[in-house]
């Protein structure tokens, strides 16, 4: 599993690169703040409840939750069932948040 920094994130979306973002947050914690990306939550990817990321396989996939911590388990269990492209976000969304507009 890679990891990416808020900032390297940040300009690889500014120079318009094709990066698919999943976010393994709660409902709630995505309504309060996202960062436009789909919503499966952890718990639904531990059950191998995939089927809306299913044709990310071979894409790169950069995976994200509050702090890093829960996206990296996301990442071991993606990689697990054959994702090839994972990126864990450093920092998750409070890096990203904490990033100069």
């Amino acid at each position: 599993m890679k990891t990416i920094s808020a900032l390297e994130l940040k300009n690889r979306l500014n120079n318009g690169d094709e990066l698919y973002i999943l976010d393994v947050r709660e409902s709630h914690e995505f309504a309060e703040n996202n960062m436009g990306g789909v919503l499966l939550p952890l718990g639904k990817i531990a059950q191998l409840e995939i089927d809306d990321i299913e044709d990310w396989r071979n894409k790169e996939v950069i995976v994200h939750c509050r702090s890093g911590m829960r996206s990296m388990q996301a990442c071991m269990i993606l990689e697990s069932a054959g994702f090839s492209d994972l990126s864990n976000l450093e920092g998750g969304i409070i890096a990203w948040d904490a990033l100069p507009k």
